[in-house]
């Protein structure tokens, strides 16, 4: 019997530093692969929206439209966290809109667009949220340990997105990946939230990712065999079918059903 699995986090070429994917040959692997569906998450934009659109509309491809946005700390001077935001209906559509175009009016800070914890409760309808992982806040706060910091953080975005709030494992094989998804079920387990696995992705197959690490490097000025720049990204990365990852959540099938 077949599987069926939907990413739900992938950056384009759109995203400049960090995606290497383009669109056509992204909904073709899509359709080849089996997937009914799939989202596009760019870094704080949205110009990627109406290629993606038509592309996946033209192969029978549901287009789920969203972004990754940089969220600013409840603390003033607080680490910055990840959250990806996919629109429901067309006024979550309208609602993620806003907010990306506030975030380059009012949020540009230090070459980053930051988007306001007020400013998301603000325009939540018609949203659901993923949780960043790792690089969410809650994910902060469960790697540091801090479980009343992560189910007070939990509380607080599923008052903003009721029943469509999901705490993001990833299995990437990158520093923290397990250990968060360790912590993210058990705070799944005694608050009731939903997981989702995604898996990140940057690349269509896995053979891209030292091109995809040269894109890096230039958007960071640095050199490929720079001994002292960022590991953040690994070769698991790629657009993966159906079947590897549920050979991957093998353990979790309700974050793939998810």
């Amino acid at each position: 019997m077949p599987v069926s699995f939907v990413h739900l986090r992938l950056h384009t070429e759109y995203s400049l530093v960090d995606g290497l994917v383009r669109v056509k040959p992204l909904v073709k692997s899509v359709a080849n692969a089996g997937m009914p569906a799939v989202a596009v998450t760019d870094q704080s934009n949205m110009c990627s929206l109406i290629k993606f659109y038509k592309a996946a509309q033209g192969a029978g491809i549901k287009p789920i439209c969203g972004a990754d946005i940089w969220l600013a700390s409840r603390e003033e001077d607080g680490p910055l966290s990840r959250l990806t935001l996919l629109a429901m209906d067309v006024k979550g559509y309208r609602n993620l809109t806003e907010l990306i175009s506030r975030g380059w009016t009012e949020g540009q800070r230090n070459d980053q667009i930051i988007i306001e914890r007020d400013w998301v409760k603000a325009a939540c309808d018609g949203l659901i949220a993923l949780s960043g992982a790792k690089e969410g806040e809650i994910g902060h706060a469960l790697l540091e340990g801090d479980e009343s910091t992560a189910d007070a953080l939990l509380a607080e975005w599923q008052a903003v997105f009721p029943q469509r709030f999901y705490l993001e494992v990833q299995r990437t094989h990158r520093v923290n990946d397990e250990e968060h998804l360790h912590a993210a079920v058990a705070l799944a387990q005694r608050s009731g939230a939903p997981l989702v696995a995604t898996n990140d992705v940057r690349f269509l197959k896995q053979e891209d990712f030292e091109a995809h690490e040269t894109r890096v490097c230039i958007g960071e000025s640095r050199v490929l065999d720079d001994s002292r720049r960022p590991r953040n990204y690994s070769d698991q990365q790629y657009l993966k079918t159906p079947e590897e990852m549920w050979v991957v959540f093998s353990d979790l099938p309700g974050a793939l059903e998810n």
